[in-house]
């Protein structure tokens, strides 16, 4: 799969080895020995390596994410080619958590961790069916400095991505985990409004949210969302090139947009308590790029906004392509996600979801 750039095996012993000496000592470590994966541009000095070291993780190596040469972040680059989709080496595992999604589906771990500035944790996560979740922007420090850029966890289970996200932000969302009370009034569009998305992608995501919700776990309801293009506003906050006053007026655009994606889902959230869509518009593509595609087109509006948002897996298409629906709720409900994705693994997919094959390893 070419999931990682690089592997630690005299770390790794040096660190299970302390892992054996804290719990022998008497110290508690929710993530006692669990081997973890580490983003190639985080590294084991990054905030989010260092927190679940600090819980027990063992870092096993770095995951491959793009390289350079190229203005397309969904792929990942080693210095033995492109790392590949575990469903079809083909196509490319997304990005620009690439080889983390890669090694957390194959199983060759169950944690890797990732970083999502316009879906980089959600897109490899919907390619690759694993789960992917963006935490609310500020419940850890921001990788950038527009504080797009969150850290988050690429896990198999739900439960798994909540240990992650509870060393990580210092939350306790594992020991209360359990499928929602009650279906959760849930609003869904294909498009938020903008976005090109393809039919099988919106019909196979929309078919899971259908499982999900004969299994009481969500209520959902079409509703006419139309959300702001967030693409000139997200480029504006990331530091667009011009300047001067071209760069005044792209910020005052900027602050225009995000204030009307925001009182959008204000007014959504009001009445719903998650959004739903698929996570991408379009299947995975191919290593020569997604050419005029967006893959970020269902994502990014959530990094401006910093509404917390995750990908579980829904499935494929007839074509055998995997498909991941994205679940957005209210800052700080990051456990109704989790809640949804928990009740999802209990529930069968239903024909109009193609059943996964398990991903080579």
């Amino acid at each position: 799969m070419r999931a990682f750039t690089e592997l630690w095996p005299e770390q790794a012993a040096a660190h299970a080895a302390d892992v054996d000496r804290r719990v022998r000592a008497g110290e508690r470590l929710p993530l006692a020995g669990v081997p973890l994966a580490v983003k190639a541009t985080e590294g084991l000095g990054a905030r989010q390596t260092a927190r679940l070291l600090a819980a027990g993780c063992v870092p096993v190596g770095a995951t491959a994410t793009p390289g350079r040469g190229t203005a397309w972040q969904t792929w990942g680059a080693t210095d033995r080619g492109p790392t590949l989709n575990p469903y079809d080496p083909r196509w490319s595992p997304g990005g620009s958590s690439a080889g983390s999604a890669a090694a957390v589906a194959c199983g060759m771990v169950p944690l890797a961790t990732g970083s999502d500035g316009a879906g980089s944790v959600r897109i490899p996560a919907a390619w690759c069916g694993v789960i992917g979740l963006k935490p609310t922007n500020g419940l850890v420090p921001a990788r950038d400095r527009a504080g797009l850029n969150v850290s988050g966890p690429l896990a198999r289970t739900a439960e798994d991505a909540a240990a992650h996200l509870d060393a990580l932000a210092g939350t306790a969302t594992l020991p209360g985990l359990a499928p929602p009370r009650r279906p959760l009034r849930t609003a869904w569009s294909a498009t938020l409004g903008f976005a090109d998305t393809a039919r099988r992608i919106a019909a196979t995501a929309r078919a899971r949210l259908d499982d999900l919700a004969d299994a009481n776990a969500v209520a959902p309801r079409d509703v006419p969302l139309r959300l702001p293009d967030p693409a000139p506003c997200w480029t504006a906050l990331r530091g667009g090139e011009a300047g001067g006053k071209d760069r005044g007026r792209e910020a005052a655009r900027a602050a225009e947009t995000r204030t009307a994606l925001l009182h959008a889902l204000d007014g959504l959230f009001a009445a719903y308590g998650l959004l739903a869509t698929p996570t991408t518009p379009h299947p995975p593509h191919g290593h020569q790029g997604p050419g005029t595609a967006m893959s970020v087109a269902l994502t990014w509006a959530f990094n401006i906004t910093g509404h917390p948002a995750i990908s579980i897996p829904a499935g494929r298409t007839e074509a055998g392509e995997p498909v991941g629906l994205q679940l957005i709720a209210l800052p700080g409900r990051e456990s109704d996600l989790l809640a949804v994705a928990l009740r999802a693994e209990a529930v069968p997919l239903s024909p109009a979801c193609v059943r996964p094959r398990r991903p080579s390893t």
